[in-house]
């Protein structure tokens, strides 16, 4: 299963990519789409596009996305609720399940502890994906939210198999 993570940002969004094969999990790409122009819609369309080329080119099978966090700054965070959209259509557009994870989930399943900081998932993103270059901070986000769905879609999968399997 090829699993896209991507780290929503109005200015930079984050992408990742990584491979699972049974327990195996290995790094494909990471990257960070960056906007430009210089009103909303324009710097939203140019995300837009970059992460559909993004999707074009590595073919993921599924997607997750970090919900977002609210904050003091109310336009701010309307801000980023609209980038988040444009990281829910674009693998929705393109026919694949898209999962969501609050923060807090993503940095307890990679780090360990809820409140990790961007220092301490980075480092443990480059331990699980031995050799990979990850290219800024918002790529190991989002690498770290594909490994999230990894872990816990695996095991949703199980219990779906299990639910099944008790009814029949």
């Amino acid at each position: 299963m090829r699993v896209l993570g991507v780290d929503p940002g109005l200015r930079n969004m984050g992408w990742g990519i990584i491979d699972v094969k049974a327990s195996r999990i290995s790094h494909v790409a990471n990257g960070t789409c960056h906007s430009s122009g210089t009103d909303l819609s324009q710097r939203l369309l140019s995300l837009y596009n970059q992460l559909t080329e993004v999707l074009l080119h590595w073919k993921p099978e599924t997607a997750a996305v970090e919900q977002t966090f609210v904050n003091k700054d109310a336009v701010a965070t309307l801000k980023l609720g609209q980038a988040r959209a444009v990281a829910l259509i674009v693998p929705a557009q393109l026919g694949l399940k898209v999962a969501e994870y609050a923060p807090n989930k993503v940095k307890k399943t990679v780090v360990g502890v809820g409140h990790a900081d961007k220092t301490q998932i980075g480092h443990m993103v480059r331990l699980q994906l031995p050799g990979a270059t990850i290219v800024g901070l918002d790529a190991a986000d989002a690498l770290a939210i594909a490994l999230c769905h990894a872990h816990h879609s695996g095991a949703s999968d199980k219990l779906n198999a299990a639910l099944a399997k008790a009814g029949a």
